[in-house]
């Protein structure tokens, strides 16, 4: 590594042989490096927003809104009304004289225009300064309109973005527990941490169909206010973003008895691994039958198609920086089943446990790297001779301004990525990328 690292920051970068393993996370990000990371707020965005039928009020200035509109790009399969970015449009005299006459004026508006099965208000920086009761003026509403308004205690000040996905768990525990449980099946789960950013939600769902299993919710992909109502009744949570909902899975446990697993939908193994766990689970030998059938027709239809890939990019070099570290795991994986090689990953905001297990699986040479920066981000990218950057809106820029080959793993995704297909569509993007003859006409910048 050259310098590009600042001197706080060296402790949450590491080079894997370069010494005793040992990275600080979790860390409120430096002022001044610029983080990729996002705030509290947006965090408790990024999870709730694809709740579709529910109204999303952000109580604020209008920049929050518009910072976080349409931020995952969720499908639904009915309403839409998650896609709007509702505001209170905080202004200088609400500042001075407190806005929450404006939000219980804004929520009866909205909730009789739109007629939501639920309402959550978001409190962001200003709101949490000024001091306005969010969780008087919900409550004051739900009386009057008799629809739910939960409070999501998200001030953007109060941490990293790790805080705003504890404060949006714990807004939707306040959701779940009210809807009849009568009649769900013996062998059901509730999806958790899947937005359902190009479908995928659709291609699980019908894998656990196809398995025997009932899915009673989707929290919060394509999600409905009614079926989380009712997640107290399934048998299992299974968890595939542990940092957005984890915490939920864990209150669930302890407030309904629910147990949980953490799986991957991305990648053959982890897909395969995450269908043999849940079957296991319900010890049921019909549910273990249909589950062997239904990955191994799926693996014969894919490798094939992943051979031809596989001969053009075998010794080409990946780098990896997301969100949540879990999802790191299963892209190493993906690139190493495609022959390549990863030699950076990072996230905004993984454990300590999540940090161990990538110097676990990675190779010497990786560079680790926690909440970083377009700084060092470019810097390592042209030092390792990258030919694919894998990650989300923020980092897209910093890869095609250097030539390098980019792939959206995140918020602004069109295709499915998950399940085997979304294997499939995985490599045959990174092929296409890496292997596109438009690089030969845009030479890398070296400095």
């Amino acid at each position: 590594m050259n310098g590009v690292v600042l001197k706080e920051r060296t402790g949450q970068v590491y080079e894997k042989g370069a010494g005793p393993f040992k990275l600080q996370c979790n860390l409120d990000s430096l002022p001044g490096a610029v983080s990729q990371r996002a705030c509290v707020f947006c965090g408790s965005r990024v999870v709730l927003y694809p709740i579709t039928d529910a109204l999303h009020l952000i109580h604020g200035p209008i920049g929050c809104a518009v910072y976080t509109w349409d931020i995952r790009g969720a499908l639904s399969s009915d309403r839409e009304l998650h896609r709007f970015s509702f505001s209170t449009d905080l202004r200088e005299k609400d500042v001075i004289f407190g806005g929450e006459k404006k939000l219980e004026a804004a929520l009866l508006e909205l909730i009789e225009r739109y007629n939501p099965e639920a309402a959550f208000v978001y409190s962001t920086c200003i709101v949490g300064i000024i001091g306005d009761d969010i969780g008087a003026v919900c409550k004051r509403v739900s009386k009057k309109t008799g629809i739910k308004c939960i409070p999501v205690q998200s001030e953007g000040f109060k941490g990293n973005k790790r805080a705003g996905y504890e404060a949006a768990c714990r807004a939707l525990i306040n959701l779940i527990g009210d809807g009849d449980i009568e009649g769900i099946s013996p062998f059901s789960v509730n999806i958790l941490g899947d937005f359902n950013l190009a479908g995928e939600i659709w291609i699980i769902k019908d894998y656990y169909r196809r398995m025997g299993i009932e899915v009673v919710s989707t929290i919060t992909g394509d999600g409905r206010v009614k079926d989380i109502s009712r997640a107290h009744g399934a048998k299992l949570n299974v968890v595939q973003c542990s940092g957005a909902t984890l915490a939920l899975a864990k209150m669930m446990k302890e407030k309904y008895g629910i147990p949980y697993i953490r799986v991957s939908y991305f990648g053959v193994d982890d897909m395969a691994d995450a269908l043999y766990r849940v079957a296991d689970f319900f010890k049921d030998r019909q549910i273990m039958e249909n589950t062997k059938a239904l990955i191994n027709d799926e693996l014969n239809k894919l490798y094939p198609a992943l051979k031809e890939f596989r001969r053009e990019l075998a010794g080409k070099r990946a780098a990896i920086y997301v969100g949540g570290a879990f999802k790191a795991f299963s892209l190493i994986k993906a690139f190493r089943l495609l022959g390549m090689k990863v030699v950076l990953v990072g996230s905004q905001t993984g454990t300590k446990e999540d940090y161990e297990e990538l110097e676990a699986i990675t190779d010497p040479g990786t560079i680790i790297v926690d909440d970083s920066n377009p700084l060092e981000l470019s810097e390592f990218l042209k030092e390792k001779k990258v030919d694919i950057f894998v990650g989300g809106v923020k980092e897209r820029p910093i890869a095609y301004k250097l030539g390098i080959g980019f792939c959206d793993h995140n918020h602004e995704r069109k295709e499915a990525l998950e399940g085997f297909i979304g294997m499939y569509n995985f490599a045959k993007e990174v092929y296409s990328t890496v292997m596109s003859p438009v690089w030969r006409f845009v030479p890398r910048k070296e400095g």
